[in-house]
């Protein structure tokens, strides 16, 4: 099976200092780059993918700024592949399915951020267009999320939607067993 690396969204903003900064970013980058790490030693294929904001009013991501730059702890590496992106979904109006048809992809390993917004997105259409997912719980953040008054803590976010993706759209692992699986 072919298998290629997903970094979604590892940018500046979602860091200490950032305009969205989540909870665990750093550690989940550090988690990111053991992933990177593992797959160049083997001459597998690493792709970024990089959220550009076109919305009207966007806070964070904006073209332009340092915060929409990928962050140094996952920096692509010479001939990686970097898709921009405009919505949640990696797919969604880029080259990504192409890029990966055209080699033949079939296994997607995928670490990156918002957990329940671009990555559970792009886990999702990934396993729809017939992709194994393998999806880097740990090399994931996200943030607090509130609704009718409740604010949901950033641990349970996180563990709703790695849990919802885990069995039918992906096979939800910690770094060191996919690092020991390549």
């Amino acid at each position: 099976m072919n298998t290629a690396l997903l970094i979604i969204d590892i940018q500046n903003d979602y860091f200490p200092g950032g305009a969205m900064e989540l909870e665990g970013s750093v550690e989940a980058g550090q988690q990111a780059a053991k992933l990177i790490d593992a797959f160049r030693k083997k001459a597998l294929p690493v792709i970024h993918v990089q959220h550009l904001s076109t919305r009207p009013g966007a806070t964070f991501f904006v073209p332009g700024t340092k915060g929409v730059e990928i962050h140094p702890c996952v920096s692509p590496g010479k001939g990686e592949t970097i898709i921009r992106k405009n919505f949640p979904n990696s797919f969604r109006d880029t080259p990504l399915l192409q890029h990966l048809r055209d080699r033949k992809i079939t296994r997607l390993v995928v670490a990156g951020m918002m957990t329940q917004m671009c990555i559970d997105t792009s886990v999702r259409a990934a396993a729809d267009l017939g992709f194994e997912c393998l999806l880097a719980h740990d090399a994931c953040a996200t943030k607090s999320l509130s609704f009718g008054g409740v604010t949901v803590a950033a641990a349970n976010v996180q563990t709703a939607f790695l849990a919802a993706l885990n069995g039918l759209f992906a096979r939800v692992q910690p770094v060191d067993e996919l690092c020991a699986a390549l």
